[in-house]
């Protein structure tokens, strides 16, 4: 890999600057995906008992990352609706200019927050990763582990979240229990505006446990993404393997620090609000050329 690929201590490029964020704002879900690459639990047991930032903290990140021109944020968790002042987050992202985008299960996505947060918030991207019952039953999907969101749930949120003028996004993960199902009816239906797959990959501290009996191979990922391909007349497939999910990303944990994924585990800089954007970006790494890879710089107002 170029170092002019690379944004790291040696270069903060302006070319190449990955423009969009990902705060993993929230370590607490309330579903038990077995191969969760952000549960944080090394995050919680080491600086961060409660698994977030303070709202106050949570907020100024959130200006200083504006601050320094990123253009995009997506909140995330854990699950990020869980958390009660998103609402503020959001709307300080984008009164600072930002466009919007958060990262949910679906399951907290109620009436009362989708009216709420309209004016704020640009993007909703929902976890869906079966339309099976039992699949979502055996790799966690589900409220506790225990209860799976119906067909109807997601095709009445759906529909919700679209009436109200959101821009739909949904994210799939593609793994042993999943790979030989279709989602085209489903995507055509439902025609969200990008449709994300990606390959379940491991993440040392974060899925050690489960992740062995859900990784697949590249063949088997590229064989899924084919399988697919006919929906792209109505959505912009985004398929992101292995080898393009690490180290595309600028993304901030719950403690607020950023992270990479370009190893084996996480790797995390000094807390944003100790050393700032700049600083803490130096000591870790990500490459813009992937983020172009995986179709990552796209028209981000809707």
């Amino acid at each position: 890999m170029s170092d002019l690929n690379r944004i790291t201590s040696k270069t903060l490029d302006e070319n190449q600057f990955i423009p969009s964020v990902n705060f993993h704002l929230w370590e607490p879900c309330n579903m038990r995906c077995k191969f969760c690459f952000a549960t944080f639990q090394d995050v919680k047991q080491t600086i961060l008992p409660k698994g977030h930032l303070p709202k106050e903290e949570a907020i100024e990140v959130v200006k200083r990352i504006a601050a320094f021109g990123f253009q995009k944020i997506t909140f995330a968790g854990g699950e990020p609706t869980l958390c009660q002042w998103l609402p503020e987050l959001i709307a300080t992202a984008k009164s600072l200019g930002m466009t919007t985008n958060i990262v949910t299960n679906g399951s907290k996505l109620t009436d009362v927050f989708l009216e709420a947060n309209r004016k704020n918030l640009d993007w909703i991207a929902i976890s869906i990763d079966s339309l099976n019952p039992e699949t979502n039953l055996k790799i966690g999907r589900a409220i506790t582990g225990s209860r799976p969101l119906s067909l109807e749930y997601y095709e009445a949120l759906i529909e919700k979240v679209k009436e109200l003028g959101y821009g739909l996004k949904i994210n799939t993960v593609v793994n042993s229990a999943n790979l030989h199902e279709t989602m085209v009816d489903f995507i055509r239906q439902s025609k969200p505006l990008r449709w994300k797959i990606l390959q379940a990959i491991p993440i040392k501290g974060q899925n050690d446990e489960n992740i062995s009996e859900f990784l697949i191979s590249n063949a088997e990922f590229e064989e899924f993404v084919q399988r697919h391909h006919e929906v792209e007349s109505d959505t912009k497939l985004v398929a992101e393997p292995e080898h393009l999910i690490k180290g595309s990303y600028i993304m901030v944990d719950p403690a607020g620090r950023f992270f990479d994924n370009t190893s084996d585990g996480y790797r995390y800089s000094s807390k944003i609000l100790e050393v700032g954007c700049a600083e803490a970006l130096k000591e870790v790494e990500s490459d813009f050329s992937k983020f172009l890879d995986r179709g990552g710089l796209y028209p981000f107002s809707i």
